[in-house]
């Protein structure tokens, strides 16, 4: 979604980290510091060999190296470690928020650095690993790259709030997918799709989700996984369960969302129905 700026190797390396579980850049950072420390800390004997001075003048370079490695990698990887726990408790908010919330308009106020963390985090509910690059550059403008059971997905965020997001962005990504071998793709918005989007992304493997099916996925998924349900007032599920991608709509192909009937003979029951509602009333049962 915006272009990376060149960084330094200390940014990168704190980047690299902040992937990681936070608890994993605080053990990294603990295994750099015993083994830089071991390395610093080697008594360099000088020989009078001619031959092997160049030997002693190499273990004093890498002691001198680790004297100063020892603190500076291990203070970078804890660096990394605070920014991936706060980003994780960044996620958990944003996941809340939109639980909360009865409409998707609450997308609306968010950054594009925080739909892509919520989107991120939407895919993390459904069992996928994600990968968060940044968008734009040599990835092709790709912001997350997805991997669940062996196969890769590519997914591309757009934070737009009163614009439909057209073909070329989805013929764009399609593109991506097929030069890096992913399986399938994802176009996320808080907006809409055109109908030239939706008409292109029918019948290939790139699913559009829009601003309404990602607030119901959300809601979904994170009441299937008891997250966020405790600062919303809701229910936790007993026992999670595997959330899937919803089927398309039977009348114009778009995503359904997963609804409860709240009037007539099926009061109370779940159904699928089209996120395109109440310009499309196409249904399907749930099962």
């Amino acid at each position: 979604m915006a272009r990376r700026q060149k960084s330094s190797p200390a940014e990168d390396l704190m980047n690299l980290i902040a992937i990681l579980p936070w608890w994993a850049g605080c053990a990294l950072a603990l295994v750099l510091y015993l083994l830089l420390h071991r390395i610093a800390t080697q008594q360099v004997v000088m020989t009078v060999v001619p031959g092997q001075i160049g030997t002693a003048i190499t273990q004093t370079i890498w002691r001198t190296l680790a004297s100063f490695g020892q603190y500076l990698l291990p203070l970078l990887c804890l660096v990394g470690a605070a920014i991936s726990a706060y980003r994780r408790r960044q996620r958990q908010n944003l996941v809340a928020d939109v639980v909360g919330s009865k409409a998707a308009d609450a997308l609306d106020g968010m950054s594009w650095q925080q739909f892509e963390l919520l989107v991120g985090e939407a895919f993390r509910l459904q069992g996928y690993q994600v990968t968060e690059t940044g968008g734009g550059g040599a990835d092709g403008g790709v912001d997350l790259v997805l991997r669940k059971s062996g196969e890769k997905f590519l997914v591309q965020c757009k934070q737009w709030k009163s614009f439909s997001v057209g073909v070329t962005v989805v013929r764009e990504l399609y593109g991506v997918m097929a030069a890096k071998g992913a399986t399938g793709g994802f176009v996320v918005t808080s907006g809409r799709f055109t109908e030239e989007a939706t008409a292109f992304a029918s019948g290939r493997n790139v699913k559009l989700i829009d601003g309404t099916l990602l607030h119901g996925l959300i809601k979904q998924a994170s009441a299937n996984h008891g997250v966020g349900t405790k600062a919303a007032g809701m229910r936790e599920a007993p026992f999670p369960t595997k959330a899937v991608m919803p089927p398309l709509c039977p009348v114009c192909t778009k995503p359904m969302v997963q609804r409860t009937a709240k009037r007539g003979n099926q009061t109370g029951n779940t159904f699928w129905g089209c996120s395109g509602y109440p310009a499309c009333r196409g249904t399907r049962q749930i099962g």
